[in-house]
């Protein structure tokens, strides 16, 4: 397939006309290369995931994330420029879908709703339109809330997430502000660093947040705020999964979806990891713990 032809299919799923004003989604190294026969498909374009790709004999690579998202000299070198060598050496073109699917409700960033159930979905950050592929014209943006079939425990959402997300490749620690046996009737969902849109989440009726990256201090504000005789009491609790694990499921789901649209053309998922490790490690070193 035509290389300009396998982003215009990318961008029907990641529009860059939803693409926030600070961030650099589309292509991130350029190439000759006309015809694709081979998509890696990854969450980070990290050095380890671009030299599995150029192993699988991948003719092109798809990110979630940027190479960067500032900009940069090539004056020292890093893992920008190790990851420059290696796609220039293949001649690998890059290219990042970053806030450009984050902001498509029709989506894979919608996987974790979809498996919810959740129904009366609003977006709680509108950042623009776009075409859907039958012609209309659908709002997109960051977030969404909506409710659940039947209320649910805090306790229980949380023994579902454990089984929905790839805790064998994460740190594996999810963090609750909030009763663990509350009922929850209405979750807001956003993928990656979304706790500045915790008020929108209140708004939209949210008895539950499921995000990642919650700042200690934002964390500690939100609990004091749970204290029923708090003046400014939250009624919403915050389920911290990390950055990496909704968007690892999300950009797996991307890949499924353009290995049934891309004729001709071999779609790999490369598996990535959660960069921070776990404790358990340290049951491996007893020598740390005495």
């Amino acid at each position: 397939m035509i290389q300009s032809e396998l982003i215009r299919i990318i961008e029907q799923t990641a529009p860059l006309s939803l693409m926030a004003e600070w961030d650099h989604s589309g292509v991130q190294v350029a190439s000759t290369r006309a015809d694709i026969r081979h998509l890696a498909v990854c969450l980070d374009p990290a050095p380890e995931q671009l030299r599995a790709a150029a192993a699988a004999g991948a003719d092109m690579v798809l990110t979630h994330h940027p190479l960067s998202l500032r900009p940069f000299w090539a004056d020292r070198l890093n893992g920008i420029t190790d990851a420059l060598g290696i796609l220039y050496r293949h001649d690998m073109p890059l290219y990042a879908s970053h806030t450009t699917l984050d902001a498509n409700p029709l989506g894979p960033v919608s996987w974790l709703p979809d498996e919810l159930g959740l129904f009366d979905r609003v977006i709680l950050e509108k950042t623009g339109t776009f075409t859907a592929p039958d012609g209309t014209q659908v709002e997109g943006g960051f977030g969404c809330a909506g409710t659940l079939p039947s209320p649910l425990t805090l306790r229980k959402i949380c023994s579902v997430m454990r089984s929905l997300l790839p805790l064998d490749r994460m740190c594996g620690v999810a963090r609750l502000i909030g009763d663990p046996e509350r009922t929850i009737r209405r979750v807001a969902v956003c993928t990656g660093s979304g706790s500045s849109l915790l008020e929108e989440a209140a708004a939209a009726g949210a008895d539950l947040f499921i995000t990642g990256d919650v700042k200690y201090h934002d964390a500690l504000n939100l609990a004091s705020r749970h204290d029923g005789r708090s003046p400014n009491f939250c009624p919403t609790a915050i389920l911290d999964v990390g950055h990496f694990s909704l968007e690892e499921e999300m950009i797996r789901r991307f890949a499924q979806l353009l290995e049934r649209k891309l004729d001709g053309v071999t779609v790999t998922f490369l598996p990535g990891r959660d960069p921070f490790l776990p404790m358990t490690f340290l049951s491996e070193v007893p020598e740390v713990l005495s």
